[in-house]
């Protein structure tokens, strides 16, 4: 079998950064590794109307800053910022926290989210669960992508496609994808989509938009 290699994990440090950035040692490490997890998992299930992709958290002392990117900020951040002020009490309710100053709450606005691979494997699953043929939404979300002035993108569902008793896995692509070219911007994602009768499909995507 081949060996596969998490393309964003691969170019940490030359194209990525790292999603969670902070220091700690013994329990105090994997306190804060169970904290960010259910900070995403929440965080991506509440803010999934805002179009969200990704979440960074960042830690000082004991001040969380988190970063939040959305496709729609505007939905995210409410009228007057009600929604940022709703969201933290969520979640000073939800983790505990004792110093509401402690904890701080960006939004930033992904400028184009064809360009985003998390974005596009989240609509696709979407489209999936909604029992779309998935050769019409792959080929839709490559069009977009070509659009949007991508070199190169290749998206793959693997599952019972179409309902079928035997599971498979179909890829179409366009363009080049290096991914043996460290300094290559790779944008990557997966996503597992709940199809009705099918089960679990999932959606992987690869957005190549060029060298650094």
């Amino acid at each position: 079998m081949g060996q596969k290699v998490n393309p964003i994990g691969f170019r940490l440090g030359n194209v990525y950064t790292w999603s969670s950035r902070w220091f700690a040692s013994g329990k105090i490490y994997s306190q804060y590794l169970l904290e960010d997890r259910q900070l995403r998992q929440f965080l991506m299930l509440r803010l999934k109307s805002a179009g969200i992709a990704k979440v960074e958290i960042e830690r000082s002392f004991d001040k969380r800053t988190i970063i939040v990117h959305v496709s729609r900020p505007g939905i995210a951040i409410g009228r007057g910022g009600t929604g940022i002020e709703q969201l933290k009490e969520e979640l000073i309710k939800k983790f505990k926290i004792q110093d509401p100053k402690k904890l701080e709450i960006k939004f930033e606005e992904i400028k184009n989210p064809d360009l985003d691979a998390y974005l596009i494997a989240a609509n696709v699953a979407d489209q999936l669960e909604r029992r779309i043929p998935f050769r019409r939404v792959i080929n839709q979300a490559l069009e977009r992508i070509k659009r949007s002035g991508a070199k190169g993108a290749r998206i793959s569902v693997s599952g019972r496609l179409g309902g079928s008793e035997i599971a498979r896995t179909e890829t179409l692509k366009f363009g080049a994808i290096p991914l043996h070219t460290i300094r290559a911007n790779i944008d990557f994602a997966k996503i597992d989509a709940k199809v009705p009768k099918s089960g679990v499909v999932g959606v992987k995507s690869w957005i190549y938009k060029g060298e650094t």
